[in-house]
């Protein structure tokens, strides 16, 4: 542990103390929002990316570890372990060099140069290695006999031989990495069977295209990969052959010059095995290496950019508790329509069909408005798929009747309050249709068809996004960044984090939340969310955190990690609707106390908690950093950190790609955000990007410092491909 406390301090610039507490911490099973927000003083207030960033790092030495343990068994069996190559092994902490010590022992399939072994060539192999030998042919005639035919095989067995020797050396590999680092390149060239299909056009941009490896940027890269994997690319990576292999032999050749120029005929057979261990070994072998390094450095950056926008898009605006109406929209099968209560229980489900071809558009209005009235509808929430704009104009148009119709008349059903026009809102589709199929949504609604469960499920994330959207597998929410080329293994990784991280950040209500939001509850899971709300059911609402003891199978430790970050209104103890940790009750009692006022007179009141003197109550697990916590939660218990949400409205004049004039100003809804710029929605049914040379009137490296997920924009139409189906934004000369 200290070992591993050391590397990671050094890796991360952390300092060593803190990184070790975290490592114990976690060890003992704590979660990185738990620790992140309650165990500052051990970790000297380390954030969630620094803890699992450390986290990520301890892993990964575990894993060294492991192969460690593989090579020294490995070279111990063969009986080839000296001290100073078991120090060498322990001593190291970097995977490439630990592969490079392993290489020459590492158990390998039957190569040209163990054939030429077993033929007794390794000694003559030596001879010409170490330039010993005037005349190697006079010396391969001892070696010839049984399978070595004449002089002539017995060198090239023994070049094959010293080959392999070059392509095992640490130093020549170590030299083409430097090289590779410096100087390689990425290209890119069209299969030329499949150029000119439709299918090929995406990728038109790299039919012929290079451009140095280090300066290659993740989304180009995956690019790139994506064509060759679907076959209509061909991707290479290379330096300078003939510079490779001139810095190669001055490795291995004494003395060597530029010119050529040779010490004899050892020498010039050197030179050649050089070239050969080169061109059939050591370039492929260095090749992949990087093609594996540079994929996995584009990957981290592609998940980091989808973890980015999952974070926003969880922690977008909720509209709250309204009775909401929620409409997947459609031409011919119609518009499914559902009405939600302010818990998001289903009221009522019908469809409508004001679109062609059936054009019912007065009785679908006439529906439309009775629903409004029936259900006390506050809000409407539009699926922003197919016949999204047609339907948006739709109920605007209704909405706007609303006070003239005569159809309005008083039924049973009807509010006795005056009935206020909603708002309307445009919801993203993505993953709904994932999410109407799945376990889940079959568990949920097991009565109803997949078209309600989705329609149900957008105006669900309307009144709460993060506890709709954890329903659904993060790719499917679409929000990536060639999501499905990256590992998946740590994608996920990756995504559960960021959704553990949003869950915790926003706390849940204990009563209310699903199993499914439960399970992101640090230190629950899927087992011990399922039993929280099997106890629900059978015992009713939860009054107090403390009832959490008596759920079955949540121990001690359960308890501590998800404790903080479970809310309960209008519990006896005003802490438990609070992000104070129970750890930290008495604390809190003792201020109260000493301010003569009870805990719910303290909380909310800013004036009595500035008299508060924090350096009072410090003690082992309630530090300073802590105790600020404390009285900054006691101001404002419970506040959601999320933002409030806006209405939006796409240009009336846009509806499709054909309606777009290069020059004109619309305003869009960003979508998605990558590395190399910003995805708008404008409106027709196909996403505008704004490159990151457009964002601002200013150089921006990273599209997050200009706009976020969600954000309400305006932009320029620059530029229409029809044929690829491009729109062409820019956000410069824009106020």
């Amino acid at each position: 542990m200290n070992t591993f406390a050391k590397i990671i301090a050094t890796r991360l610039s952390l300092p060593e103390q803190n990184v070790a507490n975290t490592l114990a911490l976690l060890e003992l099973g704590c979660t990185i929002p738990f620790i992140a927000r309650y165990r500052k003083e051990r970790t000297g207030a380390l954030n969630e990316m620094q803890i699992a960033a450390i986290s990520e790092q301890n892993e990964r030495l575990k894993e060294l570890a492991r192969r460690k343990e593989t090579v020294n068994k490995t070279i111990s069996e063969l009986g080839k372990m000296t001290p100073e190559l078991q120090q060498r092994i322990n001593d190291c902490w970097d995977s490439t060099e630990i592969e490079d010590i392993y290489l020459p022992y590492r158990p390998k399939r039957r190569t040209r140069a163990q054939i030429a072994r077993e033929q007794g060539l390794e000694p003559l192999a030596k001879l010409i290695y170490l330039q010993r030998e005037r005349d190697p042919e006079r010396a391969a005639t001892r070696f010839v006999g049984g399978e070595v035919g004449d002089t002539e095989a017995a060198i090239h067995g023994a070049q094959d031989i010293i080959a392999e020797m070059v392509s095992e050396d640490e130093r020549s590999r170590n030299n083409l990495r430097a090289m590779f680092r410096r100087e390689a390149v990425i290209a890119s060239k069209a299969v030329k069977a499949k150029k000119d299909s439709d299918e090929a056009q995406k990728f038109s941009d790299y039919f012929d295209w290079h451009e140095p490896l280090k300066r290659c940027s993740s989304h180009r890269l995956l690019a790139m990969r994506r064509g060759e994997e679907e076959g209509f690319l061909r991707v290479s990576i290379g330096a300078d052959d003939a510079e490779c292999i001139h810095r190669l032999r001055k490795l291995h050749i004494k003395p060597y010059t530029q010119g050529g120029d040779t010490s004899g005929a050892c020498a010039r057979l050197v030179a050649e095995a050089v070239e050969d261990s080169y061109k059939r070994l050591l370039r492929p072998a260095i090749e992949n290496e990087f093609a594996a390094a540079s994929k996995e450095r584009a990957d981290d950056e592609a998940i980091q950019v989808f973890a980015e926008n999952l974070r926003q898009l969880l922690l977008s605006a909720p509209l709250g508790q309204k009775r909401v109406m929620a409409i997947d929209p459609g031409f011919r099968t119609g518009c499914k329509v559902v009405c939600l209560d302010e818990q998001g229980n289903l009221l009522h489900n019908e469809a409508i069909f004001p679109h062609p071809p059936i054009n019912h558009y007065m009785q679908a209005k006439i529906h439309l408005l009775n629903m409004i009235r029936r259900f006390g509808i506050e809000a409407i929430a539009i699926g922003n798929g197919t016949a999204s704009r047609e339907t948006n104009s739709f109920v605007a148009d209704s909405i706007d009747s609303m006070d003239s119709l005569e159809q309005f008349e008083q039924t049973e059903q009807q509010t006795p309050r005056q009935q206020k026009k909603p708002q309307v809102f445009t919801v993203s589709e993505d993953g709904a249709s994932i999410y109407s199929a799945s376990k889940v949504a079959r568990d949920e609604f097991p009565d109803y068809d997949v078209t309600v469960r989705g329609a149900v499920s957008i105006g669900r994330r309307l009144m709460d996004p993060l506890a709709e959207l954890v329903k659904i597998d993060p790719k499917s929410i679409g929000v990536g960044q060639y999501q499905h080329d990256v590992d998946q293994t740590k994608l996920k990784h990756s995504l559960d984090q960021t959704v553990m991280s949003c869950v915790n950040t926003v706390g849940v209500n204990l009563n209310t939340a699903s199993q499914h939001l439960l399970m992101y509850v640090s230190g629950l899971g899927p087992a011990l969310a399922k039993n929280i709300v099997d106890y629900r059911r059978e015992h009713g609402a939860f009054r107090s955190r403390e009832q959490l003891k008596k759920v079955p199978r949540l121990g001690p430790s359960a308890y501590e990690q998800c404790a903080g970050f479970l809310r309960i209104p209008n519990a006896k103890n005003p802490l438990d609707n609070s992000a104070v940790h129970p750890e930290s009750s008495d604390v809190v009692e003792q201020m109260a106390a000493d301010m003569q006022c009870t805990v719910g007179e303290l909380i909310g009141n800013k004036e009595r908690l500035k008299e508060i003197n924090i350096d009072k109550y410090v003690r082992e697990n309630a530090g300073k950093l802590t105790l600020t916590d404390i009285i900054h939660e006691l101001e404002k218990p419970g506040l959601d950190p999320r933002e409030h949400i806006e209405e939006f409205e796409f240009d009336p004049n846009v509806h499709t790609i054909d309606d777009l004039v290069e020059g004109m100003v619309l305003p869009g809804i960003v979508t998605n955000i990558t590395n190399f710029g910003a995805f708008v929605d404008i409106g027709v049914h196909q996403d505008g990007l704004v490159h990151v040379s457009q964002l601002a009137d200013r150089y921006v490296s990273d599209p997050n410092q200009v706009v976020k997920l969600h954000q309400h924009v305006r932009v320029r139409v620059k530029e229409i491909d029809t044929r690829r189906n491009r729109i062409s934004l820019t956000m410069r000369g824009i106020k």
